[in-house]
């Protein structure tokens, strides 16, 4: 009997991150897994980067679909992708997270039969606001299998209507990538003496990303008017995406960033950033993946956002949402620097194994 093949899908650097160790345990459990990048995220020398940063293998179809609306970018990556399927003809389509690309290529195996898998399903914000929550919700209604990152995401699909024995509790594959690469992350003074800065006594790392954060200048002022006044004290280093750049000159809020205890640095690859991340004294994000790897590194994290989808790094771990109110930032900040923040502890398996959980059943499943 031939082995099993599954179809892996990447489409946005979240993705890549979770992908890599994935792929890994599939080859190593006998079955083949050919990866189609969709191009949602198209720049080509973050992309490179962040495959050579992660060991990932070149992608066996590149679909270039670039940007778009949420409507026209899913739209072209069905289209592009149908006769990729077609043409490949798996067993199984592996998706993982919540980007367009997950739910355009869930769709296209679901209605050609193919199973589709679903790699950290289960996670819900309850806002509906955000586009990445209708592409969750909807994923986990066409998955047959699903795989879930905490154990509560169960209850999250089963009041959904979701059969519970197509769902399995397997842990973090984000996690696996960080153990994975613990050992080769560039040391964050290394990466800010390359810039000339030299904050050994500590630093906040800041990424920020999300449209409702920095789309709306009234919301972005407020925050970079907080982040001003915690670089009064605590310098900040602040790894900046050329969108969010574009927002803040946009705004004309730039001279918020314009002091010497700030650090600007240009989109950072994962190594640089998993050492920036664990040599931080504290990290504020808007971003989710960033709330999962701090939890692991057991830095304290505060979140500008007014809900997450990751609870448990919240119940669990080191993570505190404080919305996007400057007083409530301040305060979570205050409380870092007077009691050290919030310690946390690693949840249930983040271990760094849950990519072969996910082997293991998947191949069972399709033998």
């Amino acid at each position: 009997m031939a082995a099993p093949k599954v179809l892996c899908v990447v489409g946005a650097r979240p993705n890549f991150m979770k992908i890599g160790p994935v792929i890994r345990a599939l080859k190593g459990a006998g079955m083949a897994a050919p990866l189609v990048h969709t191009g949602q995220h198209y720049d080509e020398a973050m992309n490179d980067r962040f495959f050579a940063d992660l060991g990932l293998p070149r992608p066996d179809v590149n679909l270039e679909v670039g940007s778009g609306s949420h409507a026209q970018q899913t739209a072209e990556i069905m289209r592009r992708f149908e006769p990729v399927l077609d043409d490949l003809a798996p067993q199984a389509l592996l998706v993982v997270g919540d980007v367009n690309s997950t739910i355009a290529c869930a769709l296209v195996a679901a209605k050609k039969g193919v199973t589709v898998v679903h790699v950290e399903a289960g996670l819900r914000s309850y806002d509906r606001a955000m586009p990445e929550e209708i592409n969750r919700v909807l994923t986990d209604q066409i998955s047959d299998l699903l795989f879930t990152t905490e154990r509560d995401a169960l209850a999250n699909l089963t009041r959904e209507g979701i059969d519970p024995a197509r769902v399995h509790f397997v842990g973090n594959v984000m996690i696996d990538t960080l153990v994975m690469n613990r050992p080769r992350a560039v040391p964050a003074t290394a990466t800010l003496e390359a810039v000339g800065a030299d904050f050994r006594t500590g630093y906040a790392l800041v990424t920020l990303h999300r449209p409702s954060n920095v789309d709306d200048p009234v919301v972005l002022a407020r925050l970079l008017g907080g982040l001003a006044e915690i670089a009064r004290q605590t310098p900040l280093v602040f790894p900046i995406h050329p969108r969010t750049r574009a927002r803040i000159e946009a705004a004309g809020l730039m001279d918020r960033l314009d002091n010497a205890r700030t650090v600007l640095l240009p989109p950072a690859g994962y190594l640089e950033m998993l050492g920036l991340m664990a040599g931080a004294r504290l990290v504020i994000t808007d971003s989710g993946g960033v709330q999962e790897e701090t939890t692991a590194l057991g830095v304290p994290c505060i979140t500008v956002r007014e809900n997450t989808e990751r609870p448990i790094t919240v119940s669990e771990g080191t993570n505190t949402v404080v919305g996007t109110d400057p007083a409530l930032l301040l305060a979570a900040w205050r409380d870092v620097l007077a009691s050290g923040g919030k310690t946390g502890r690693i949840p249930e398996f983040w271990d760094g194994k849950a990519s072969e959980r996910i082997a293991s059943i998947l191949y069972q499943h399709l033998r």
